[in-house]
Order: C-alpha cells, then sequence, then structure tokens
C-alpha cells in the first residue's frame, strides 16, 4: 500500500513507448514544487496569524492550559489527565517570551491586561501552522501529484475549524503538528527506502524524525496512541513486502526490522521517559493535586505536609490523623456539616472522600468504650483493636447501618452520627492491617489498613462514584459486605500525637520509576472517569462528521465559535464515500482480471502454447503512455492515488472509530485529527476522479472547487476571527444566512 514500496523487477522489454524522464521535465516540477509550497506557506501564515492576539481574553480551554503553563513556571505540582509535554512546551514558550507565570487563568472571559500572554499563542498557532506545508509535501510524495496536493493543503488551510482550534493556547494545535509529523517522516522513510537511499544519513535522520514525532504525540495525549498504531501497520506492510523481494537476501529483512525497531519504538521510550523525569524535577513544589497521589508520591513535593517531614511511626489512640484511600488517586476520608437528602439514605451527615486537603479530612481515633484515656496514658493502635473514629471539626463518629448507600444500592450507607463524640454502637470499626498479625502495630503511610464494621460485617470503602451537587461532586463512601473489596484499602498520612517521638519519612519517599508508574495510573484512571459537568455542552461521534454542532470558545461581546467549514466536511464525507466504493470496485476487477489470466494460461498450456506470445511485462500496458508533467508514467497514478488513500482512509478510522468505544465525556474538538486526514484523502481522490478528462478541464475543475473552497473560508471566517452584534438566529444579524442547520448555535 502508501509508500511501502519495494522495487519491482527490472523490465526486460525495451518498448519505445515507455516514458522517457527528461531532466528539463524534473527541473519544472521542482521548480512548481517549491512556487506551491510557498503560496501554501503564504497563505497559511496569512491567515494563522490574523488577528492571532484577539480576544485579549481566557478563550474556552485556555484556562487550563494557560494556567497549567504557569505552574510549570512556578515549578507548582498538579494533577492532569494528559501527559505532560503539551503543557510543558506552553510553560516554556511562556517563559521565553516574558510571561512571569502570575495571571490565575480563572474562567473563560477574564481579560489579559497587561499580561504577557501572546507569547504562548504564537508558539501554539505557529506549530498549528506548520500543518498544513507538511500536509503539502505529505500528499505529493504519496501521489507525486502538485494538484492533489495543493488541493489537499487547500481543505487543511481553510477550515475555519481547525484554523480556530490552532489559534489559541491549547494542546490540540500541539498534538496535531506532531501527529502530522509522524505521518511525513512515516512517508519519507518509504520514499527513501524505494529509491535504494537505506541506512545513508538522509534514511536515519527520516527514522530518528519520525520516533521523535511518535514519541512527542504520545507526550500530549494518549490519543496519540493512533497515529503510533498507524506508523506500526505501515511499517509492518513495509517489512512484509521487503521480506517478499527475492532479490535481497533475508539479512536485509532483520536489518530493517531492528533499524525500525531502534529508531521508532526504543528511541520513543526514552524521549518518552526523558518528558517525564523533567516533568516531575521541574514540578518539584506542592500544589492543588497532591491529593490525587499517594502519599508516598507527596513526600516528595516541596511544600508537602509529608515533604521532609517527622511525625510519629506508630498510631496511637488520641492521636489526629487524616486516612487516605490506598487506591491509584484515591481521596481522603471527609465530612462536612450536610446531610445526605431524602431518598439516600438515613438523612445525617455526609461521609464522602475529597482530594484535595482541608480542616475537614481530620480524625481522632479513640478507644471503642469510652471517650479517651486518661491524661498522660499512652496505648498504640494494633492490628485487629476496636476503635472509633470521630470527626474533628463537627465532632461526629464514623458511622454505618443497613440503610443502602446513596449511589452503590448494594453497599451500606456510612454516615457521620452522634453528638460532641457519643454515639451508638454503630460507630465501631475493626481496624486490620492487611498482610498483618495479632499485635502488629499500625504504622502511618507504609500500613495498608482495613477498616471493618463490628456489627454489619463490612468494609468501608471508596466506590469511586461521583455524588451529585447535594454531595459536591465529591466521591462516594460506602460500606460494603463483600470485605474482599480491593478499595476497601487506607493508609494513615498525617499523624500527630504530643506523646510519640517523631521520625523523618524521607527514607519512604519512592524514586523515579515508582513514580512514574503511579502517574500514568492516576492519569489513565482520571481520563476514564471524566464526565460533563452540569451545563456542559458536549457532543457524541456521530455528530462531528456532519458538522452538526459547534462549541463556543468565547461568549461575550466579542463570540468565537467553532465550526468545520461546512463546505469543506461535507465534501469531506463525500469523497470518503467516493473512496470506498472505487477501492472495492477496483478490487473486484483486479480479482477478475487475475482470475482472467489465470484461464488464459490454462488455455495456453492446453494449446501448448509458448508463454512469451502473452504481455507480462506490467509496464507495458496497452494504454502505455507517458505525463509530460510528470516524472512517472500516467498508468502508475491510479495505482498510488488508492494506495495512498487507503492508508489515509485507514488513518482516519484509527482516529475516529475509537471514539465510539470511550465511555469518557466527548467534545467536537476530538474529531480534528480524523478531519486532516479526510481532507488529505479528498485531495487525493478528486485529483483520481478527474485525472481521465482533459488537462484543461481538469484545471478548470480544479480552480472551480479552490474558489468555492476559499469562498466558503471567507463567508464563514468571522467564526474564528470574531463575531459581535445579534445571533445568528436573529433576521439582522451578518451571520443570519449562514445558519444552515438549527443545531449552529452562533
Amino acid at each position: 500500500m502508501v509508500a511501502s514500496v519495494v522495487k519491482a523487477p527490472k523490465c526486460t522489454r525495451k518498448t519505445k513507448e515507455l516514458a522517457k524522464i527528461k531532466p528539463e521535465q524534473v527541473n519544472n516540477d521542482n521548480w512548481r514544487w517549491w512556487a506551491l509550497l510557498a503560496l501554501v506557506f503564504l497563505i497559511t501564515f496569512g491567515t494563522r496569524f490574523y488577528k492571532v492576539t484577539e480576544p485579549d481574553h481566557i478563550c474556552w480551554d485556555e484556562t487550563h492550559f494557560g494556567k497549567m503553563g504557569s505552574w510549570y513556571i512556578n515549578r507548582t505540582f498538579f494533577f492532569d489527565v494528559h501527559p505532560p509535554l503539551g503543557k510543558m512546551l506552553i510553560g516554556l514558550s511562556g517563559y521565553l517570551t516574558g510571561y512571569n507565570g502570575t495571571f490565575p487563568f480563572e474562567k473563560p472571559g477574564d481579560k489579559y491586561n497587561e499580561t504577557r500572554y501572546q507569547g504562548m499563542r504564537y508558539f501554539c498557532t505557529t506549530l498549528g501552522a506548520l500543518i498544513m506545508p507538511m500536509g503539502f509535501d505529505t500528499v505529493y510524495d504519496l501521489t507525486r501529484s502538485h494538484e492533489a496536493a495543493l488541493l489537499s493543503a487547500a481543505y487543511l488551510i481553510f477550515d475555519v475549524g481547525l484554523l480556530t482550534l490552532n489559534q489559541y493556547i491549547l494542546l490540540d494545535p500541539i498534538l496535531l503538528f506532531f501527529m502530522m509529523g509522524s505521518v511525513w517522516g512515516m512517508v519519507k522513510i518509504s520514499k527513501t527506502t524505494a529509491a535504494g537511499g537505506s541506512y545513508t544519513t538522509r534514511w536515519w535522520l527520516w527514522l530518528l524524525l519520525t520516533g521523535t514525532m511518535l514519541s512527542c504525540t504520545i507526550s500530549v495525549k494518549f490519543v496519540g496512541l493512533f497515529v503510533v498504531l498507524l506508523v506500526g501497520l505501515h511499517t509492518a506492510s513495509e517489512l512484509w513486502l521487503i521480506l517478499g523481494d527475492l532479490g535481497k537476501p533475508i539479512v536485509e529483512t532483520i536489518k530493517q526490522i531492528a533499524c525500525r525497531a531502534l529508531t521508532l519504538i526504543v528511541w520513543p521510550i526514552i524521549l518518552y521517559t526523558l518528558f517525564f523525569y523533567i516533568h516531575l524535577k521541574v514540578l518539584n513544589r506542592s500544589g492543588n493535586g497532591d491529593g490525587f497521589y499517594s502519599s508516598a508520591f507527596q513526600s516528595r513535593l516541596i511544600g508537602n505536609s509529608l515533604y521532609n517531614a517527622s511525625m510519629p511511626r506508630d498510631v496511637a489512640y488520641g492521636a489526629l490523623v487524616t486516612i487516605k484511600n490506598h487506591k491509584t488517586g484515591g481521596g481522603y476520608l471527609h465530612s462536612h456539616s450536610h446531610l445526605y437528602p431524602k431518598d439516600s439514605g438515613a438523612r445525617q451527615q455526609q461521609i464522602t472522600t475529597y482530594t484535595h486537603k482541608d480542616d475537614n479530612n481530620i480524625w481522632v481515633i479513640k478507644p471503642y468504650n469510652k471517650q479517651q484515656l486518661p491524661e498522660g496514658q499512652l496505648q498504640l493502635l494494633r492490628h485487629g483493636d476496636l476503635m472509633r473514629l470521630e470527626h474533628l471539626v463537627t465532632k461526629r463518629n464514623l458511622h454505618s447501618h443497613s440503610e443502602p448507600a446513596p449511589m452503590t444500592k448494594k453497599h451500606l450507607q456510612v454516615t457521620g452520627y452522634g453528638e460532641l463524640g457519643v454515639g451508638d454502637a454503630n460507630d465501631v470499626w475493626r481496624v486490620l492491617i492487611v498482610g498483618g498479625r495479632t499485635n502488629d502495630t499500625i504504622h502511618t503511610v507504609t500500613s495498608r489498613l482495613m477498616f471493618v464494621h463490628y456489627l454489619q460485617n463490612c468494609a468501608l470503602t471508596s466506590s469511586g462514584k461521583q455524588l451529585p451537587k447535594w454531595g459536591f461532586e465529591q466521591q462516594e463512601v460506602s460500606c460494603n459486605l463483600n470485605i474482599r473489596d480491593k478499595n476497601a484499602q487506607w493508609n494513615v498520612e498525617d499523624n500527630q500525637h504530643k506523646l510519640l517521638p517523631s521520625v523523618n519519612f524521607s527514607i519512604y519517599a519512592p524514586g523515579f520509576f515508582a513514580r512514574f508508574l503511579e502517574s500514568h495510573a492516576v492519569m489513565l484512571q482520571g481520563n476514564a472517569g471524566l464526565k460533563p459537568k452540569e451545563g456542559e455542552i458536549t457532543s457524541q461521534p456521530w455528530q462531528w462528521p456532519i458538522n452538526y454542532r459547534g462549541q463556543f470558545f468565547s461568549g461575550s461581546s466579542y463570540r468565537i465559535y467553532l465550526l468545520g467549514n461546512p463546505i469543506i466536511w461535507w465534501s469531506n464525507l463525500i469523497f470518503l464515500l467516493l473512496f470506498v466504493s472505487v477501492f472495492l470496485c477496483n478490487a473486484i476487477v483486479q480479482q477478475r482480471r487475475a482470475g482472467q489470466a489465470a484461464l488464459n494460461q490454462t488455455i495456453r498450456r492446453s494449446e501448448q502454447l509458448p508463454s512469451g506470445t502473452t504481455e507480462t511485462c506490467s509496464c507495458c500496458s496497452e494504454a502505455n503512455r507517458s505525463d509530460k508533467a510528470s516524472s512517472i508514467p500516467s498508468e502508475s497514478y491510479p495505482t498510488m492515488s488508492l494506495q495512498a488513500a487507503a492508508w489515509l482512509f485507514i488513518g482516519w478510522l484509527l482516529h475516529y472509530l475509537p471514539f465510539w468505544a470511550m465511555g469518557r465525556v466527548l467534545y467536537f474538538h476530538h474529531y480534528f485529527p480524523a478531519l486532516i486526514f479526510n481532507s488529505m484523502l479528498t485531495g487525493i481522490m478528486f485529483n483520481y476522479i478527474i485525472r481521465s478528462l482533459p488537462k484543461w478541464l481538469q484545471h478548470v475543475l480544479l480552480g472551480a472547487l479552490l474558489s468555492v473552497v476559499a469562498y466558503s473560508f471567507v463567508l464563514f471566517s468571522p467564526l474564528s476571527y470574531g463575531m459581535s452584534g445579534p445571533l445568528a438566529n436573529e433576521p439582522n444579524s451578518t451571520m443570519h444566512k449562514l445558519k444552515w442547520m438549527s443545531t449552529w448555535e452562533f
């Protein structure tokens, strides 16, 4: 398939019909290529950098990624569901252009005022703008057609949705740049290999560049895995063809596999690990994301209560403690002075887990049968002891009873109960060390604990389910009758007791690889658990290709609305369907031709005709003619175009279909990686369809389509560059006639 080219056996027939490539034709091709590339650069940068600093307020997710860039500058640790590279680059671009990391990035619409935000926007826009020249060159290398390359680039340049996504402080332009760079490098490797350039410096550089781009893509967002799969499939296809070339020894295949494994697997893994090492080295100060990570992880963060901490090693009755759920991303056992609502069990005080540190996480360990020990008496907490936990702020005890939990109905409800620490027998819990033995003492941080209810014989657990607004969207705490629940494990994090000596906990601080693995577990869990917020506009995968609904980037008087250019998006769908139809028809025709050739061979043998009486040279078809404007015979174009389109179609599938299986919240902007593959496929298929027409008619049709696309960009460009005045649903709006679908909200 595309660019997976192995040299074909040399043609033994010296026919006059074979096209001879003249040097002036090659020079003319080069001149046209450079001229078109310059045009693509000019239009791309002109459209991308126009009004790039407007509006001068926070737009959409700039509130997240601008804030994260600030945290890198301030070296403040935070939690995010994406790998770190994109945010690190945003922070670096801001730092290098004079931003000091002090702007709060609180909410969309906040004015930047004197903040030096422009550098971060210029950086993201530059990477987004480089997608178009790479797309142009990629399609040209796949098809050797200037027309296909130009149309593909135009579809990318004149899409107002892609323009909007490129101009702001977001991860998307960074992700799309590295994704496009990976595909560009993949095609360059195949081109160099097919030209006999394996093991040259140029070949190695393209391999290393592709490996770097792959690593960077997945280091920005985990969806970068889709382009890794594409390059992996393409590489496997190419190696399979090399293996089938009997003109080369088997050692050649082994060398190719070794070189590609080194540059496309080992090198990206090293880079990916390095990015995380830098991330964890830079973010060494405590921040609001500490609570998502284990107590041991937090002990490496300057300013955290566990950093270089000195606290009692043992846990005793009367201690003030915070208790953290031991699962990945687990929160602190928490309560507050709010009751469970009606129909959510008993109307008693709420018990939740909360991932941020505050005073509502503090509990007092008390004997099960008395309010407190005599003054000055020290008694350590041991495996198997019965005890009570009293919430320090509200003076209510941790309690469970036979009412069902509010979210997980198979579990029992956990509440805060009693007055001034006085409750009933349902406040009694047995504390167990996982793997512990009788009389083992409970240790701070390192002991994994279970709290089993004395009467109900259920284990205190964090179900992982998010409570509604009445529970402040914190996590449900329940009591599971299945005491083998893995989420029922906890550890004591903070421990204060005036009678116990303190020890330094730095010896328990984990190394880099332990934190590297925990970071991934927390990110993956956070990604899977993303749910829409109340009033938030989300979308479904079926809506994306048809441009069903966009989303507001800025909702003030200066409005920015993310929506694809409908001419481009809807024509993309048409050419996508045309490709599927043409590809299937071509496969059927090829299969029938193969059958006919086999039948002819059988007839020839039966008639004892010499095999030389039929045409056997694949390069000598009866339609053998040359294209004077190209360095490739014209009969090669259909095969090249379909092969190229097939790989781009696979790229589209890999970047679109997986979202149908995702349970997390989805947004419109998730479709844009797939859109890039579709736009390049459109350029190739349009050129494939019109190629049999006279040259003048080809140019007329290409010019007409380019004109329509450019004009549609002019019409819809206010979506990206800013709208003011009435909304489009009002007759006096300048955008009223462009509201072609009722679901468009601009």
